[in-house]
């Protein structure tokens, strides 16, 4: 045989044959909801249910459902079940279920919770059905034949109120998907009625924010919400809700995000735990029974529950965002749309359905009235109309004969020659064609409403009241606003505990926790090296280290490794990266950037500098300009408040002085304002802090004001200062 009679297939045109009619069925008939909020799966299902007047009546066994529903739906009957089981209450994934379920139907929120067979479990369909189907009797949507020709189905459903923003609904299609929240039916009514009133109404102010039948608290973000609304897409975040229980120091969660499942939760949590990221729980379980869900987190002593759940929600599950693409199916064609175009179409849609059955009701009427008109004129002869029957030797005959007899057409005679004898009596006939007047009336009215789209309307707020008032129920998802939320950072994850650092002349610092300090407290230094300040604080501060280049580097405290007393700690130079002859000659730590760096210079000259000034809202690791240049640096401190110093000049005056009289600046490289005098080209060499001398009389050297030149150093106070100099 010939392998050479290969066709050559181009793969774009073979794709556009086999495939696109495929991604198209997907989408238009299988994935996207529509209008009335149903894909054909859920459609078919509920139709199958109403046609088998489980309206009413007792619930019936599911597969007795599952099996019917093969006619329209020609799926295997688990891909029906599945279908059913989500539409149940007892399953929990809708805010209205549409079926009143008996038995194990498995639950929204469980990964692992199976339901029932079909063959064990019942169902009916509940009275919220009766809106969904209300008058289909009288023509509002269009029918087509099912699949093989043998039923008819409706295409639409003619829901009295917005369905599709009343129930979740997910599908995803080829190419595209749809995700589309629920709302409360209350609140969507409101919107609605509030929208047929005025189209440009303030929808935000009705429709509160989506509703989700697990419940949980949604956090409310005006920005996103307003996204949802306007275009269709965005996102919201639901958090679980807890309670924590005292006496058994544990953690209840009760309410779940509905993106998520209890199993998931637990095992993230569980995770935590293993990673050592979570450090405060000592057992999680499953603890969902019949009175609903309930996860237990047994918590060690001294936890705080708060806390902990705020990491949680940060780590877990916990809390989840929903996704929203409100993409539907409009005239067979998919489109994304808000919330406001959505009610705009649904409201077009039900004008439509109103309209038709408005038609069929005047139709009908008309069809009743041409028959009364035709009795009316055998009124006025009775007689000759039995006449006429009795004398017509044919069956047959009989019709055309009172068709001629009194002018009348083929129906109107097939009524007449319909009545039974005993109603061949004036009373009889008088009453039915009294009623003549009362139908023209209705009519007349039924034609009013359907020339005018203002009274369609009118019965479209009408039926969206009566539906709020009997099926509204209380929002399940609680509102929370984005500012009572706390934001949960890198941070929050990180130990605190009380430190000391040290920094050496060499460039080295140490960080050490006071606990490793008290049992083992002796230095290793190289051998030239010695420690120039020492610190205490704790780990979540900020540190801020100057150095000799008039540069300022900021880190957090714990990004720096603990180390022991007995290392060399960390060397700055590779840490910071610093130039070659660059060194850091202080540290100070803060929470709050409160308080003052003092700066004093050769000249005479100090800074007082607002600690704030080093605070950025980028958080730089690196601030230049971070004290003056203008003079050699002699004395840089922090001071929480203003106290006493003592500043030497290499002439042995001494001046006492609070920095009160100094002026805080804001700009960092202020060349500050004149402390000490000079005197025949005098210099500042030093600033002591007043509890560091013993002088016999402080007042002898204390001035009000600045600048002053200060006063020689006493005799007696020499020797003392020398011993505290080197102290």
């Amino acid at each position: 045989m010939s392998h050479n009679n290969k066709v050559e297939q181009k793969i774009v045109e073979t794709l556009e044959k086999n495939y696109m009619p495929y991604a198209m069925s997907v989408i238009v008939s299988r994935a996207i909801p529509e209008i009335d909020g149903f894909k054909p799966s859920h459609r078919k299902l509920l139709y199958t249910m109403y046609k088998m007047g489980l309206l009413t009546g007792n619930r019936t066994k599911s597969a007795n459902v599952v099996g019917q529903t093969m006619k329209l739906n020609p799926h295997g009957d688990m891909a029906i079940y599945e279908t059913l089981v989500r539409l149940t209450r007892g399953n929990d994934a809708l805010l209205l279920p549409y079926i009143d379920s008996k038995g194990n139907f498995g639950k929204q929120y469980s990964r692992d919770m199976r339901f029932a067979a079909p063959r064990y479990t019942e169902v009916k369909l509940d009275k919220i059905c009766e809106e969904l189907f209300r008058d289909l009797e009288k023509n509002p949507v269009d029918f087509i034949d099912n699949y093989d020709g043998t039923m008819k189905e409706p295409t639409l459903l003619p829901t009295t109120y917005p369905n599709l923003l009343v129930n979740a609904n997910q599908g995803i299609a080829v190419g595209m998907a749809s995700n589309i929240c629920s709302f409360n039916l209350r609140e969507v009514c409101e919107t609605t009625i509030q929208l047929i009133n005025d189209e440009n109404t303030d929808i935000m102010q009705y429709l509160k924010a989506p509703d989700l039948s697990t419940g949980g608290q949604l956090i409310y973000v005006e920005k996103d919400i307003n996204d949802i609304y306007n275009t269709g897409r965005g996102s919201f975040k639901i958090r679980s809700k807890y309670k924590y229980d005292k006496e058994n120091n544990c953690i209840e969660v009760y309410e779940i995000p509905y993106t998520t499942t209890s199993e998931s939760i637990i095992d993230s949590v569980i995770d935590c735990v293993k990673d050592g990221k979570i450090k405060d729980v000592t057992d999680v379980r499953d603890e969902t029974d019949l009175s609903g869900l309930k996860i237990t987190l047994d918590l060690k002593r001294s936890t705080d529950p708060e806390a902990l759940m705020n990491k949680l929600y940060k780590l877990t599950p916990l809390q989840d965002s929903f996704s929203c693409n409100f993409n539907l199916l409009v005239n067979g064609s998919p489109r994304v749309m808000g919330v406001r175009e959505i009610l705009k179409e649904w409201v077009a849609f039900r004008t439509n359905c109103i309209k038709r059955q408005t038609l069929f009701d005047i139709g009908k009427k008309k069809d009743k009235l041409h028959l009364l008109l035709g009795l009316r004129k055998i009124l006025l002869d009775i007689d000759k109309a039995i006449r006429i029957i009795r004398e017509t030797e044919q069956d047959a005959q009989v019709i055309p004969n009172l068709m001629s007899g009194f002018t009348i057409d083929h129906i109107q005679a097939e009524f007449i020659a319909e009545i039974k004898l005993r109603n061949l009596n004036k009373e009889y006939i008088l009453n039915r064609v009294s009623e003549i007047e009362d139908l023209e009336k209705e009519i007349e009215e039924l034609t009013g409403i359907y020339n005018d789209e203002k009274k369609v309307r009118k019965i479209i707020i009408k039926q969206l009241s009566e539906i709020s008032k009997k099926y509204g129920r209380d929002r399940r998802t609680e509102i929370i606003h984005e500012q009572h939320i706390e934001e949960i950072t890198h941070e929050h994850f990180i130990e605190d505990y009380n430190l000391k650092l040290f920094l050496t002349d060499h460039n080295y610092l140490k960080k050490i926790a006071l606990t490793s300090l008290r049992t083992s407290p002796d230095h290793k230094l190289k051998d030239d090296d010695f420690i120039i300040q020492e610190l205490e604080t704790h780990n979540k501060s900020d540190l801020l280290l100057f150095s000799n280049k008039f540069t300022v580097y900021k880190m957090k405290i714990y990004e720096l490794n603990d180390c022991k007393a007995s290392s060399l700690g960390e060397y700055l130079t590779n840490v910071l990266q610093l130039d070659a002859d660059e060194k850091i000659i202080y540290l100070t730590a803060t929470d709050d950037y409160k308080g003052y760096m003092m700066f004093f210079f050769e000249n005479g000259k100090a800074a007082k500098i607002d600690l704030n000034s080093y605070a950025t809202k980028t958080n730089r690791k690196k601030l230049a300009n971070a004290y003056s240049d203008l003079s050699p640096l002699i004395s840089i401190m922090y001071i929480a408040e203003d106290i006493d110093l003592v500043a030497y000049s290499n002439i042995d005056k001494v001046l006492i002085f609070n920095t009160s009289s100094i002026n805080p600046k804001t700009t960092r490289d202020s060349q500050g304002v004149q402390v000490l005098l000079s005197k025949k080209g005098s210099k500042l060499i030093k600033i002591n802090n007043i509890s560091e001398v013993a002088f016999s009389n402080l007042d002898y050297y204390r001035t009000k004001n600045i600048p002053a030149v200060g006063c020689y150093l006493k005799d007696e106070d020499k020797e003392d200062n020398q011993i505290k100099m080197d102290f």
